[in-house]
């Protein structure tokens, strides 16, 4: 049985549930735009049985991914990969304009199933991460993140419009997670475990990096916006 009394248990939990406030925002309006043309009484099919199915292959996915992380070099690959979703999430607007109404009950909900799986790849690779191996912190993740994405996530993305901070805290948490990925990789691994120092080192550089740079792109960007077309 896991020891869930213990610092690292409780802080790749806190992980988690920061995972999917900032990542499963964007399934609320996967779902609204899935369902926006069924009639009402079939709205609420569409969502449960969308979101159950959307929940198994996401369920399956992170264990999935769990396992496949034991295999030597993908913890690196990984932790490369969510630096980059990291840096994304602070420098990107997701783009919900391919997401097609679906025109009955079983079309919205086969987009819905779809549109997450796609979509939710970014959550899957976080959670697995910051459950280092752990199916009952992918289990309790997945307990927490079906809450916020039928019923909280479009609170979520309201308190992320007003307070950006949120999103930062969020990509920083990533960042953290790719880190921990990167260093605990059991190729490389010895070398950290010999100079504590640098493991810490590696990881705060890729922190201040991701949050930094993510903030020039999206300070970038806002200029490009706001000048006049000429």
């Amino acid at each position: 049985m896991e020891m869930i009394f213990t610092p690292e248990f409780w802080s790749g939990l806190l992980a988690i549930i920061v995972i999917d406030l900032v990542l499963a925002g964007d399934n609320a309006i996967v779902i609204g735009m899935a369902a926006r043309n069924l009639p009402a009484h079939q709205q609420k099919k569409a969502i449960f049985w969308g979101t159950v199915g959307a929940v198994v292959i996401r369920a399956l996915a992170t264990l999935a991914v769990v396992w496949l992380l034991k295999i030597p070099g993908l913890l690196l690959v990984g932790g490369l990969m969510l630096i980059w979703i990291a840096f994304k999430l602070l420098s990107e607007e997701s783009d919900h304009e391919s997401i097609k109404a679906g025109g009955s009950l079983w079309a919205a909900i086969r987009t819905i199933i779809v549109a997450d799986a796609v979509m939710g790849l970014d959550n899957v690779i976080a959670v697995a991460g910051a459950a280092h191996g752990s199916f009952l912190l992918v289990v309790i993740g997945l307990l927490i993140s079906v809450p916020i994405m039928v019923w909280g996530s479009t609170l979520v993305l309201k308190i992320m419009e007003r307070y950006p901070v949120v999103i930062y805290f969020g990509a920083g948490v990533l960042a953290y997670t790719a880190g921990s990925m990167i260093t605990h990789e059991k190729l490389i691994s010895s070398f950290f475990d010999a100079n504590p120092v640098f493991k810490w080192i590696v990881v705060a550089i890729i922190v201040i990096g991701v949050i930094v740079l993510g903030r020039m792109k999206n300070r970038q960007q806002k200029r490009m916006m706001e000048q006049p077309e000429s």
